[in-house]
């Protein structure tokens, strides 16, 4: 900066954070702890600066005020390793063996570098005579201290969610020691967080063939397997590391997984059994359990297998929302209760403290206590909104994008283009809208197969978005432009051959991936035969109900309701965009019809799809069938509508949504 040139607010802010950092390293804790707390008067969501503050307050000997920086900077940043290794120095220098162990092992999950927490760990597994944690970090500290410097700084980098310069030095690291297992590993691991899943797969196939004795490596692998739906091969590797070590749990459990992705509920249900027996309650093995059981329609089973996880383990979130998720399952009082007292425990991890808050909002809802059921969905969104990078602006431009890319001339131009084959149905739309019940529907007709939510258009639209980082190649969608006839019908020709381990014998199949409604276009270039299908649900009601679910992955838009709003703005915009320049590509079936004149409508959808009326779709809710959503056990009942006017509860919260909409929320 020029002398005399007037200081900006941003000079300021970075000559603040360096003052804390100097006192710091002078170990100046007083100054440091009392500057950090003038600073964050202006800036009281600077990470580092509570970091920093939280360390002095530690070293000051100010046990509590340290907790209270520490939880304060976990609630803006909930993945913050080095917070949760600040914790378990408190908690070591408190002399509390059990709080510092389990911050501890939060530290390592999100930060596998810290070092100090690893070791902080085997002395307390030590002090305790847990002999296999004992072993089990020992271990992991080895491999640390066996492993070159470059690549420790990118497993810190990837722990703190600098991807792109984790990437960078992983790079650097290969370019020096070509064919290193690990930093194979560690680069695939950075592909598969940034959905370059296709990298992943060749980087680990490599690691695998280099390293075959490395479990992690082979676990790695079998993960971005199953990501990228290849669900045979994935078994197949799940079943050789199991053959290797069969008296492995973990090994039986990742095989039970890769089973249950093929449709082979049968094996893993004994598989998790056999698990049980050589680990007995294992709360994540009786969730897994309870999920298959609940995919199989064995309601009964899957709460008990739920509540078992819950009774030998009161503290595991997934459990309780695991309950709540079943939409027809009604918690008792004492569990109400039991879950309130849980959720006021400042130690509860951040992840099961989400869990249970979206378990809590669906309790109160059902005792109609809606103001308090709001409460506690306003709480887990915006736990699970301070982990999202999702950015509004960010979509609303790539969805505008398709728009200025996909007109009529753009698709009168390249009529003819794609693979011929009819097979697919695809059911797009919100998470929400009704899209299970369309599906149960369609897949009671014996001409259809019923499969998943498919990654594959979605996998597409990124592997062509990469493509512009490597060369002059424009990116996606305006990619479509520079892309020929016969690379639109390999498109078509390879998605027909990749989604086939997922059908049975029938003529169709459906995919329900709803987010395929932001690739219509190019879902029209590469199989211009397929049938989509609009599922749209009044927006209030789809929107709210969003808000009130917690996702498995993805759909970060819904954790918000003015972001949840401007979404189905945007998604509104975009389908009457394909209705204007693809006339009767899409048919749009409202959620309300279908509740209220139900034979009407599957006469419509099946006669857009080509499909013959069969009775059966009237009568979905008999057919017998795996169902992977969380509307897995409504629509296994007959039409009720009293879900359609749901939201109204909650009007006097809702607001922001409304705003949001706009005149959608009327439409």
């Amino acid at each position: 900066m020029t002398s005399g040139q007037p200081q900006t607010a941003e000079d300021n802010a970075r000559d603040g954070l360096a003052t804390i950092r100097q006192a710091v390293a002078a170990r100046a804790f007083q100054d440091a702890a009392t500057a950090a707390s003038h600073y964050l008067e202006q800036h009281p969501a600077d990470e580092e600066a509570l970091y920093l503050k939280a360390v002095s307050e530690r070293y000051l000997g100010l046990h509590d005020k340290a907790l209270v920086t520490i939880h304060r900077l976990q609630s803006i940043a909930p993945d913050h390793g080095r917070a949760c290794q600040e914790e378990g120095h408190v908690y070591r220098d408190r002399g509390e063996d059990v709080p510092a162990a389990i911050a501890y092992r939060r530290a390592c999950e999100l930060n596998p570098a810290l070092i100090a927490s690893w070791r902080e760990r085997l002395t307390i597994a030590k002090r305790q005579g847990n002999n296999l944690e004992a072993q089990l970090v020992s271990e992991a500290i080895a491999r640390l201290e066996g492993m070159p410097k470059p690549l420790i700084a990118v497993i810190d980098l990837v722990g703190q969610g600098k991807l792109l310069k984790a990437e960078a030095l992983c790079r650097k690291v290969l370019q020096k020691i070509p064919h290193h297992p690990e930093a194979m590993r560690l680069l695939a691991d950075i592909g598969s967080r940034l959905g370059v899943l296709d990298d992943a797969e060749i980087l680990l196939e490599g690691a695998a063939r280099l390293a075959p004795d490395d479990p992690r490596i082979q676990i790695d692998y079998i993960g971005v397997l199953r990501k990228r739906q290849k669900f045979a091969e994935a078994l197949e590797r799940a079943s050789i590391l199991l053959e290797s070590d069969p008296d492995n749990a973990r090994y039986r459990s990742i095989y039970a997984v890769e089973c249950m992705q093929t449709g082979d509920y049968g094996t893993a249900l004994a598989c998790f059994d056999r698990v049980l027996e050589q680990v007995p309650n294992d709360p994540v093995t009786l969730t897994s359990k309870g999920h298959a059981l609940k995919t199989r329609g064995n309601y009964e089973a899957a709460v008990a297998s739920y509540r078992k996880a819950i009774d030998h383990h009161p503290h595991y979130g997934e459990a309780y929302y695991s309950l709540a998720n079943l939409k027809v399952f009604r918690f008792e009082d004492d569990e109400v209760k039991r879950m309130e007292s849980l959720a006021s425990n400042p130690r509860l991890s951040h992840t099961d403290r989400v869990y249970l808050s979206f378990a809590l909002g669906k309790a109160f809802e059902d005792s109609e206590n809606f103001d308090r059921s709001f409460h506690w969905y306003s709480e887990g969104n915006a736990r699970k909104r301070a982990q999202s990078r999702y950015d509004a602006d960010i979509m609303e431009a790539d969805l505008r994008a398709q728009q200025e890319v996909c007109t009529e001339a753009f698709f009168d131009t390249r009529k003819g283009h794609g693979h011929d084959a009819p097979d697919p149905i695809f059911i797009v739309g919100l998470p929400r809208a009704g899209s299970t019940l369309l599906e149960q529907i369609l897949s009671s007709h014996s001409m259809v197969d019923g499969t998943l939510e498919l990654p594959n258009v979605l996998s597409l639209s990124q592997e062509l978005r990469r493509r512009s980082r490597f060369g002059d190649v424009p990116p996606y969608p305006e990619i479509l432009e520079t892309l020929d006839a016969s690379t639109f019908s390999d498109f078509g020709r390879k998605y027909i051959e990749d989604t086939r381990i997922h059908r049975q014998n029938a003529q169709r199949f459906l995919d329900k991936m709803p987010n395929n409604f932001r690739h219509i276009g190019l879902i029209r270039l590469m199989l211009p035969n397929a049938k989509i299908i609009d599922a749209r649900r009044h927006p209030m009601a789809c929107c709210f109900s969003g808000f009130k679910q917690l996702f498995a992955e993805g759909q970060e838009f819904t954790y918000g309701l003015e972001n949840v709003g401007r979404y189905y703005r945007n998604y509104v915009e975009l389908m009457d965009h394909w209705d204007r320049v693809l006339p009767g590509f899409v048919l749009r079936v409202q959620y309300e019809d279908v509740v209220n004149d139900l034979e009407t409508q599957v006469h419509r959808i099946l006669e857009f799809c080509d499909l013959p009326f069969e009775s059966a779709c009237l009568e979905f809710h008999r057919t017998r069938r795996d169902v992977r959503t969380p509307s897995s056990e409504q629509v296994r009942q007959p039409i009720y509508k009293n879900a359609v006017e749901q939201w109204r509860h909650y009007e006097p919260h809702l607001a922001p949504l409304m705003d949001a909409l706009g005149d959608l929320a009327v439409r």
